[in-house]
């Protein structure tokens, strides 16, 4: 597979493709602690993950933490 021809989304999900859950938490702590904003896209696109495949529970836990955030 060429990456170079892939959309930003289908790059990410293509990279994190059998990550474990080892990886998966270090490429967020690691996205966020660096505080690069490259790495912003990415972040998008697991949140685009979660929230497809979240319970409306999960959701609106998720909505309730980030609005108590910001």
């Amino acid at each position: 597979m060429n990456i170079a021809s892939l959309d930003l989304r289908q790059a990410v999900l293509h990279n994190m493709h059998g990550s474990s859950e080892s990886d998966v938490r270090h490429t967020i702590t690691d996205a966020i602690t660096s505080r690069e904003e490259k790495m912003l896209p990415g972040l998008g696109v697991l949140l685009e993950v979660f929230w497809k495949n979240s319970s409306a529970e999960e959701q609106n836990r998720f909505i309730t933490i980030v609005q108590q955030n910001v």
